[in-house]
């Protein structure tokens, strides 16, 4: 028997690992093409969310897990660049000010994580996007009736419909995939075409025109 070490063979995929990438690759595609079906409500939010914000509204965002890093994402985006230079834009991440957050679930309960934060940051013309892969989340669905009731635009990002969040909100988006992995996937996609043409929007003019003339209206009055 050879007292030579053994050297370990280059790791190969599972047999279970590649069933897995195959199905997900299919559930993608399933997320993809319902996107591109609804091309249409992504850029009308994308060219509304644009308006806004340069106007002075801002763009409050609550999800929770792998959700919570989208919306971040998204936020990131929006208050740095997407893929070319523009003004910054107002956008919060409800989940990331974590002092607030654990001093809100400490004294008033999981269920006003965002609510309050709602009720603290937005202002009638805000807009408030959920997002919840199973269109059920007990702290995002209180968040977005809050935000209703304090005249807050509201739109969701979810999962397959019909879910409670949809339902609840003034217009949503849902993903017909069936793992909650691909859920959160296309709406990484959704929220970079939310950018694409947000920014394309500002650089075809008008908006940052009105910003510039609604500051100068405010300095003077």
């Amino acid at each position: 028997m050879s007292s030579q070490p053994v050297r370990p063979t280059a790791l190969q995929p599972s047999s279970s690992g590649r069933t897995w990438l195959r199905q997900h690759r299919a559930d993608l595609l399933t997320g993809l093409d319902h996107l591109s079906a609804s091309f249409g409500r992504i850029e009308a939010w994308g060219q509304d969310l644009a308006e806004r914000l340069v106007s002075g509204q801002r763009l409050l965002v609550a999800g929770n897990g792998g959700s919570a890093a989208e919306a971040q994402h998204l936020t990131a985006e929006l208050v740095g660049r997407f893929e070319g230079e523009r003004v910054p834009l107002a956008a919060i991440a409800l989940h990331a000010e974590t002092s607030s957050l654990s001093a809100i679930v400490n004294d008033y309960g999981q269920d006003e994580m965002f609510a309050r934060q709602v009720a603290a940051h937005g202002r009638p013309g805000d807009v408030l996007l959920c997002l919840s892969t199973s269109g059920a989340s007990a702290n995002v669905l209180v968040a977005a009736r809050r935000a209703r009731e304090l005249g807050l635009t509201t739109w969701a990002l979810t999962g397959r419909a019909p879910n409670p969040l949809a339902a609840l909100c003034d217009d949503a988006l849902t993903v017909p995939s069936v793992s909650t992995s691909a859920v959160q996937e296309i709406h990484l996609v959704v929220a970079h075409t939310l950018c694409a043409v947000l920014d394309a929007h500002i650089a075809a003019g008008g908006t940052e025109v009105r910003r510039t003339r609604s500051r100068t209206a405010g300095a003077s009055a």
